[in-house]
């Protein structure tokens, strides 16, 4: 069953989702409803999603790292591997 929704929102995200919704040839109410429904389904916690997918998967911005450490690390994993 459908129910009616109102939101406040800026008139410039209004304007750029209507845009971008039309592109996809898909109406405004059903991308804002595939979105929720996305982001509040179960999740099978089965494996561990790392934090930059799912930075990528919600918007947000990737976390920061210690990429010299993390490097690091993988080096030395493949240095034991290969002994």
């Amino acid at each position: 069953m459908d129910s009616k929704l109102t939101l406040k929102l800026n008139e410039n995200v209004i304007e750029r989702a209507k845009i971008y919704a039309s592109s996809k040839k898909v109406s405004l109410s059903r991308l804002i409803e595939n979105y929720l429904d996305s982001i509040t389904r179960e999740q099978n916690d089965d494996f561990e999603i790392s934090p930059f997918v799912k930075s990528i998967s919600s918007g947000k911005s990737v976390p920061d790292l210690d990429w010299k450490t993390l490097r690091e690390d993988y080096t030395d994993n493949l240095d034991k591997k290969y002994q």
